[in-house]
């Protein structure tokens, strides 16, 4: 074996041959790429190169109307977007669906409190947190039957089409939309289409024709309306989709399975996509695995490309004031508490607008604490560990980014053609290199199994 231009030294040892590459060679190999590709780097990898660009319909985020958002909507958030941010990266096109819930019988007992306890000039300037008040008063009240009786008939009249129902149930929906918007804006999120249960329910009935023309919807005896999903059609696994008084049934997602059915295949007719991904908690793994299942039995193929990426519960989320169950207090708070640390810190710097810059290092934190682990597993998550500005934390990913930031402005960051590679010889300089020359393979196993971890430890270990 003879050395080259590429290895510069050869070895053997007890059964084994090693190798030594040439580090000035690996040096300019890895540096000039990096400044060929810019921020491009890692994604122009060949790695990529036989990967079909493909059409993705990623599904996330998903909020109820009339409620606030609540702190479980954030992972689904924060999650999808990472997958559609990633899909983009690598040259796929992709369609942000945000499928709200905004129908069922909780918009009955809504309707009538609102009518009992609403107040429009409190909905317009802040919807979500009256609405909220609102339905704590009338669910108060719901044990009373006349109270019962009076949501079914609101709702009734809401499947109807009545005007006056349907025109108070549309300002819930509308202000709340703006609402949202808002908070996205604060998450780096936006959506190309908001959809939602009320859109496909009228669709759904097709679907429920559909069941019974192919034969696929059962009757119990005691009334309900069944699909068979076992292989040996033994009933041995089944999906209940209808109750037994002919009303779609409200299953784990608070809504019928026809409309999610619905929405499927409308997307299909409307994006024909090759992917479709669902990014909801675990306790839905049942409810698509059914999903699915149904799609398929009823002849669309597609299916198998349908994909739910499920995650873990978030523990001990606790503001100052106690438990949160609401996004925006969580945002308020890591704000604050961000502030606070900034203004204490020997090396912050004059920055002309601390609440924007706390706001952002802050969200940092609650998402490189999320992105940690694996996606499925339940994590309790710590204020003081996520706010950090040393270790694994994003605050210290953000305070690293600025001291590169800076060290390019205080040198000049005009594009080098000539580098002196004999000056990053070094082990540690070395190991910076080899590093940065395995990105394209984290990125490569985050686009496999859509797990943001492996970029996280990449950049963290960098």
């Amino acid at each position: 074996l003879q050395c080259d231009a590429v290895v510069s030294e050869i070895s053997a040892g007890p059964g084994t041959v090693n190798f030594t590459i040439n580090r000035e060679l690996l040096a300019k190999t890895v540096l000039q790429q990096v400044l060929k590709d810019g921020s491009e780097y890692g994604v122009k990898s060949e790695l990529f190169s036989t990967m079909p660009r493909e059409k993705t319909v990623i599904e996330f985020s998903s909020p109820n109307i009339a409620k606030k958002f609540h702190i479980g909507h954030l992972r689904s958030t924060i999650i999808g977007n990472f997958i559609a941010n990633l899909k983009v990266a690598l040259g796929h096109e992709v369609i942000r669906i945000n499928y709200l819930g905004d129908w069922g019988m909780q918009f009955g007992l809504l309707g009538v409190g609102f009518q009992r306890f609403g107040n429009t000039d409190k909905l317009k300037s802040s919807p979500l947190q009256h609405l909220f008040e609102v339905y704590v008063q009338i669910n108060k009240a719901a044990e009373d039957e006349n109270t019962k009786k009076l949501a079914k008939d609101f709702f009734r009249k809401l499947e109807e089409h009545d005007e006056q129902a349907l025109s108070l149930w549309k300002q819930f929906r509308d202000f709340s939309i703006e609402e949202f918007i808002q908070i996205y804006k604060r998450l780096g999120v936006h959506f190309d289409e908001y959809s939602g249960e009320s859109y496909y329910h009228k669709k759904s009935q097709e679907v429920l024709k559909s069941l019974e023309e192919k034969g696929l919807l059962q009757k119990t005896i005691k009334g309900t309306g069944i699909v068979d999903l076992s292989e040996k059609k033994d009933l041995s696994s089944f999906s209940t989709v209808m109750r037994s008084d002919g009303t779609s049934l409200y299953i784990t997602r608070q809504v019928s399975p026809f409309v999610d059915l619905a929405a499927a295949i409308d997307r299909m007719n409307k994006h024909s996509w090759d992917t479709m991904i669902y990014v909801t908690d675990k306790s839905q793994n049942n409810h698509f695995q059914h999903l699915f299942q149904i799609l398929k039995l009823m002849g669309y193929d597609w299916a198998e490309r349908c994909q739910h990426v499920s995650f873990g519960l978030v523990q001990g989320m606790k503001t100052r004031r106690g438990e949160v169950i609401f996004l925006e207090d969580v945002l308020n708070e890591v704000r604050s508490r961000m502030l606070q640390n900034m203004a204490s810190a020997k090396t912050t710097k004059e920055t002309e607008d601390p609440t924007e810059t706390a706001e952002k290092v802050g969200l940092a934190a609650l998402i490189i604490q999320d992105f940690r682990g694996l996606l499925s597993s339940d994590y309790q998550f710590s204020w003081e560990r996520a706010l950090q500005s040393r270790g694994d934390t994003g605050v210290f990913l953000q305070y690293t980014h600025a001291r590169l930031h800076s060290l390019e402005q205080m040198h000049g960051d005009a594009q080098l053609t000539d580098v002196n590679v004999a000056c990053l010889q070094e082990p540690d300089a070395i190991s910076v290199l080899q590093h940065l020359l395995r990105y394209d393979e984290v990125l490569y196993r985050s686009s496999q199994d859509l797990q943001p971890k492996h970029i996280v430890s990449y950049l963290l270990t960098l």
